[in-house]
């Protein structure tokens, strides 16, 4: 141990961050840009991606790819490895010193570290609050403990925290940053069609997730559900991830056009969105496509009432949880079928009341959200705290 970091004179300011997964790099390279323009000499280390290599200049001490174990079975199965790479993780804060630990959501690890750094002196700041409200309420006696700054991205997550005696801050989210500038390049709906070879027919766009399981699951009951309504053009938003053999299985006999790359334009064209339940929810309402969420999994009745039981508050998805109302239909495990989709589809298509109101309420999930750039936000409030103020 080497003392309380922040008793150090201060020259450029040092900044240890750790993300465990593809949208945790991603996010905390933002966050390191947004440091950079506050501290230009800013110096950084950390366990995370390439995005974040980019920021710092160097290579990850550990990538997040090598941490990237998902499930009891998996975790167990690799816990050797696990508890080597906390020891790095350990080591490296400790050899460093940093003037903050900086933590992107992935809890099961990073709290694990915070508790390492707390207790030699070093301030921790968490951005991306884990997911404490939906499940393992009990994380939050260690995020007391040894986390001295909780940055949300969830405007519902603070008054949460502080009903449970912990303070967080609200910085924005990430998703409207996004969104906004990718709608800046969007072309005009004759000139998108045009562009990838498309019928002039409205679109009815499918998102039906990025995982091999959510595609199987769901995107054989968006295809049912959009082929009843013919006058319009049903297409299939592509993962990066997934090979084009997965769709043309999944499909059939039925010829859907996957685009790629192209989500956020085929969602912003389309006139109703059926949308694998994720943060897919959230980024449609705000790109204005009316939207019926499906999340099929294993269609269980057993499964739904086990994971009712186990998740907190009355919705699943991002806009009906910001904006504590149902503003979209959650269609859950064995909900989710070709007649309850159409049967909120239909009603979207049109011009109709249900049409109106959704709309409404995406207009005030956008008030909710607000126009804050999280990372600047952030950066912002993690600098002043690590500043000596004399």
């Amino acid at each position: 141990m080497h003392g309380d970091s922040r008793s150090r004179p201060k020259t450029e300011m040092k900044f240890f961050l750790i993300a465990g997964e593809a949208s945790g790099d991603l996010h905390a390279a933002h966050l390191m840009a947004s440091l950079k323009q506050r501290d230009p000499q800013a110096e950084f280390r950390f366990l995370g991606g390439d995005l974040m290599a980019e920021q710092a200049g160097a290579q990850p001490i550990i990538h997040y790819r090598d941490m990237a174990y998902m499930g009891f079975m998996d975790v167990v199965k690799h816990l050797g490895k696990i508890l080597g790479f906390l020891g790095t993780a350990r080591r490296a804060v400790d050899e460093w010193q940093p003037d903050a630990l900086i933590l992107v959501d992935y809890p099961s690890f990073n709290l694990k570290v915070a508790k390492y750094a707390h207790n030699m002196g070093i301030p921790v700041h968490y951005f991306i609050s884990p997911k404490v409200w939906v499940w393992k309420e009990w994380r939050v006696k260690d995020i007391r403990r040894y986390v001295d700054h909780m940055y949300s991205i969830l405007p519902f997550e603070p008054d949460w925290y502080r009903e449970r005696d912990y303070k967080a801050t609200y910085v924005g989210n990430p998703t409207v940053q996004e969104v906004a500038q990718a709608s800046q390049d969007f072309p005009a709906f004759d000139g998108f069609i045009a562009q990838n070879s498309l019928s002039d027919r409205p679109i009815i766009a499918l998102v039906p997730g990025s995982r091999v399981r959510e595609i199987r699951d769901n995107l054989p009951l968006m295809l049912e559900a959009a082929a009843r309504h013919p006058e319009y053009q049903a297409v299939i938003a592509g993962a990066p991830s997934i090979n084009d053999d997965l769709y043309r299985e999944v499909m059939g006999d039925k010829a859907v056009p996957v685009l790629r790359d192209q989500t956020y334009p085929l969602v912003h064209h389309a006139r109703v969105a059926l949308v694998t339940s994720g943060t897919a929810t959230l980024e449609t309402a705000l790109l204005g496509a009316p939207q019926v969420a499906c999340y099929r999994f294993n269609g269980s009745k057993w499964s739904y009432k086990f994971y009712r039981r186990l998740l907190k508050g009355n919705y699943v998805t991002l806009p009906n949880l910001i904006t504590d109302e149902p503003v979209i239909p959650e269609l859950l495990m064995h909900l989710c079928t070709v007649d309850s989709i159409d049967s909120h589809l239909s009603k979207l298509l049109d011009d109709t009341p249900e049409r109106a109101a959704m709309l409404d309420g995406y207009r005030r999930l956008a008030d909710r959200l607000g126009t804050k750039v999280c990372t600047d936000e952030a950066a912002k409030l993690i600098v002043k705290s690590v500043t000596p103020t004399n």
